[in-house]
């Protein structure tokens, strides 16, 4: 959606909003309040009132939702939830490998012993590495 700086100027925005929603709703209690009211004068003052707390709504609206994925853990734009996620699963499948290399090399060394204790019974007329009857 957007990075940090364009969400903060957002909220500033929604800020300002908030203060425009305020004056108009001021506005038009003075207007009623005066003893010559004028209708039209409070009725403009409402009127802008309920279309900026609309557009105040709507906007927070947005963030509570960019909120809610951000908070949820669900990726999103701009967020480096996924690919701390995908970080975590690589050194996961990195250790279960090393798991199994170290698990193969054990079984190496006891075939390598298993096989040494079972050469040195064999007597000297066996072959040698070079192919070689001795």
């Amino acid at each position: 959606m957007a990075g940090p700086m364009e969400r903060i100027q957002v909220l500033d925005d929604i800020e300002k909003d908030i203060i425009t929603c305020l004056q108009c709703a001021a506005q038009a209690l003075l207007e009623l309040g005066k003893e010559k009211s004028s209708q039209k004068q409070a009725e403009t003052n409402t009127s802008q009132f309920l279309r900026t707390l609309s557009q105040v709504e709507s906007k927070l609206s947005d963030q509570i939702n960019y909120l809610t994925q951000v908070s949820t853990g669900q990726p999103h734009e701009g967020s480096g939830y996924a690919s701390q996620k995908v970080l975590q699963m690589a050194w996961h499948r990195l250790e279960h490998v090393r798991s199994w290399v170290n698990e193969l090399d054990r079984l190496k060394a006891s075939h390598l012993a298993s096989a040494n204790r079972t050469s040195a019974g064999i007597p000297n007329g066996s072959m040698t590495s070079s192919g070689t009857s001795t």
